[in-house]
């Protein structure tokens, strides 16, 4: 079974994605802070990142450096609702970035294409 690091401080969020990729026979780990994210990212070793930008503590590209620098090959997707994070997340190499509110067919797909590839790709922007 896959492990899934969700990191969102938005408990709405994590309990909607949780059920959805619990659903889809996922393990689940949660995160509530950037900080916690990073804490949980060195110690489930994650398949797979969903990751939120604006978070309490450690703001989610502190985490996702720490992450990337810890376990370059884990895919990090960046969920977010903040505008103009593309560029940004073209240049730190996000596995690929989806805005909210979420498309959670598009979310599913992603995750699958990212967990079967084995070769990193380059940021794609998802939009709904």
């Amino acid at each position: 079974m896959k492990t899934i690091l969700l990191a969102d401080d938005d408990a709405s969020i994590r309990k909607m994605l949780g059920q959805v990729l619990m659903l889809e026979q996922y393990n689940v780990v949660f995160a509530t802070t950037g900080r916690e994210a990073a804490a949980q990212f060195i110690s489930h070793q994650p398949d797979l990142v969903l990751l939120d930008l604006n978070m309490p503590d450690r703001d989610g590209w502190d985490a996702f450096l720490l992450m990337k620098s810890t376990h370059p090959t884990v895919p990090v997707v960046v969920i977010t609702a903040l505008p103009h994070q593309h560029q940004r997340a073209a240049e730190y190499g996000v596995a690929a970035l989806l805005e909210k509110p979420l498309d959670i067919k598009l979310l599913l797909r992603t995750i699958r294409d990212h967990l079967t590839d084995s070769q990193a790709k380059p940021v794609k922007h998802m939009a709904a």
